[in-house]
């Protein structure tokens, strides 16, 4: 399982709907929500690990933007970070709203295999559509930040890739394939982690934790990372070869097969 979610975190291939297929198919079940939750962390780490640098940047900026309405005086050189920063909170906030809102239907939807294998369908035509994109701009401007923002809130769905719908919302709003790339895996950061966190912080009141069985959770963890790592290496890559649209195809292969043959 952690194997799953490392790679399919990032490649645009949907982690919610492949764990929703590897846990039927394999007839397991997750031990709680505590473990899906150690999985997400473990490719939350994998992408700091990889954009330390710029996080860095982006809260050092922050912090002394929000100085400067006191001081009045801010360094322009970190214009472009604060942007970013600025971009990443305002796109969280249709996941947000909509995953809150629809919380109940977005559960029940993980318990049906013909609806996962359908949108993989639906996120592998968006993914073939997405090389058509013409690069325009290298930064997402205040509406491309909105739409791909949307486009994340659609991926609460088992099925739907979250890193595929950003990239390809960002490519088709014309911004530079590998700035769409960093863009949608710096803001599934406080998506993760505010997921995370509400988990953990639900299973605390309602004491639910499972955390008898330490070591599951330690290689869960590790898995993810080590795999989400690699996921996002490779993925970078592949989107400089100008090859992404490609995992359109997979999508609609697995798309197929589950419909044919997984009951």
């Amino acid at each position: 399982m952690g194997i799953v979610q490392g790679l399919t975190e990032f490649l645009p291939v949907s982690s919610s709907g492949h764990l929703v297929i590897v846990e039927h198919i394999l007839k397991v079940k997750m031990p709680g929500v505590s473990f899906e939750v150690c999985l997400h962390l473990g490719t939350f780490f994998s992408i700091v690990v990889i954009y330390w640098g710029k996080i860095v940047k982006m809260i050092k900026a922050t912090i002394l933007k929000a100085c400067s309405l006191f001081s009045g005086g801010f360094d322009k050189a970190l214009e472009e970070d604060w942007k970013l920063s600025y971009s990443i909170v305002l796109g969280t906030i249709p996941a947000g709203i909509l995953g809150v809102a629809l919380k109940h239907q977005i559960e029940n939807a993980f318990t049906s295999i013909s609806l996962v294998a359908v949108m993989l369908g639906i996120t592998g035509v968006i993914l073939w559509l997405s090389g058509s994109a013409k690069t325009k701009k290298d930064n997402a401007g205040l509406l491309d930040t909105i739409v791909i923002g949307i486009a994340q809130g659609f991926a609460l769905l088992p099925g739907i890739s979250r890193s595929g719908m950003t990239i390809s919302a960002g490519m088709a709003r014309g911004i530079d394939k590998p700035k769409a790339a960093e863009f949608s895996f710096l803001l599934s950061l406080p998506a993760i982690l505010g997921a995370s966190v509400l988990e953990f912080s639900n299973l605390a009141v309602e004491r639910k934790f499972l955390f008898s069985n330490i070591d599951f959770y330690i290689v869960g963890f590790l898995t993810a990372f080590v795999f989400g790592y690699i996921a996002i290496r490779f993925l970078l890559r592949v989107i400089q070869k100008g090859k992404f649209r490609y995992f359109g195809f997979y999508c609609l292969a697995v798309a197929i097969l589950v419909l044919l043959f997984v009951r």
